[in-house]
């Protein structure tokens, strides 16, 4: 994939905060060149405030697509000190197994930057601390990072600022009262990112399903008051070329109820984010040669 400016770079022309300095992590280097498909997902969110499709292949770097413009928003909270407790980003998933993935990239990407914290609300997960716990030293043989919230019990306390789950288990939430508080009361009041993951996946009855789900999620949240969530699909598999991007467009649009532009005119009317790779004339180019000692 064609490559393009740092995070480095990118603090330092004022899109992105400074305190991603204290991540500290190989998982996300400041000094690591992007994809260029990824600082157009920045920047159209940070600096455009716009929705956006991330439609790039397997391995692409999809989750920094989205990742970053969330970190970035909880920098700036924290900068300004309004940063308390409660869900920030709601990252959807059709799936556990993805879910949990994401939640093995948040461990190592969040290990520094105590005060961001993040939790996977799943049928996994358990319902006292104590018994978590135990879980958790179990499986890992060591302790859980401090802004890792391992239970219901915590998180219903302490409404992590990134919440991880399926969509099964979101329409358990929105319906049990003892879990209201991640959608009504003093913590409540911040929601600022709704991602689906693998959005290819809500088609047909499933699709509507999901549509209807996300218009409650947001009744609850934003009084389905359009423009106040940013919303992000990502898939491998949304569209094959640029003919069927309006087609994407609308797509998202009827899943998040928001609006959702691609104008072949108009860079800045843009919002499905496409993969641009290198020419193979360009690749031939590299002088590579094979180690004559292997």
């Amino acid at each position: 994939f064609e490559t393009s400016s740092t995070i480095e770079e990118l603090i330092q022309s004022g899109v992105l905060s400074t305190l991603f300095r204290d991540l500290k992590t190989e998982k996300l280097p400041l000094d690591r060149p992007l994809y260029l498909h990824q600082r157009l997902a920045i920047e159209k969110v940070v600096k455009l405030d716009r929705n956006i499709v991330v439609a790039t292949g397997t391995g692409s770097g999809k989750t920094e697509a989205f990742l970053v413009p969330i970190l970035n928003y909880l920098f700036e909270e924290a900068e300004t000190g309004k940063l308390g407790p409660g869900v920030r980003a709601l990252l959807l998933y059709p799936m556990n197994a993805l879910a949990n993935d994401q939640l093995a990239r948040l461990r190592d990407l969040l290990k520094n930057v105590a005060y961001i914290t993040f939790g996977r609300y799943t049928g996994e997960t358990r319902e006292s601390e104590k018994y978590a716990l135990d879980l958790y030293r179990k499986v890992f043989q060591h302790e859980p990072n401090q802004n890792e919230l391992i239970s219901r019990e915590v998180m219903r306390n302490n409404p992590p600022h990134i919440l991880l789950t399926n969509y099964a288990m979101l329409e358990y939430l929105l319906l049990r009262p003892d879990d209201n508080v991640f959608f009504d009361g003093e913590y409540a009041g911040d929601w600022r990112f709704l991602v689906v993951d693998e959005a290819h996946t809500f088609t047909g009855a499933k699709g509507i399903e999901m549509a209807m789900l996300l218009r409650r999620l947001k009744d609850r949240v934003v009084g389905h008051q359009p423009g106040r969530l940013f919303c992000i699909a990502t898939s491998a598999t949304l569209g094959s070329d640029e003919n069927d991007f309006p087609a994407v467009a609308k797509f998202a649009e009827q899943l998040f109820t928001e609006r959702f532009e691609w104008d072949f005119e108009n860079e800045s009317r843009q919002e499905v984010i496409k993969a641009t790779r290198k020419p193979m004339t360009t690749l031939s180019q590299d002088n590579l040669a094979p180690d004559p000692n292997l």
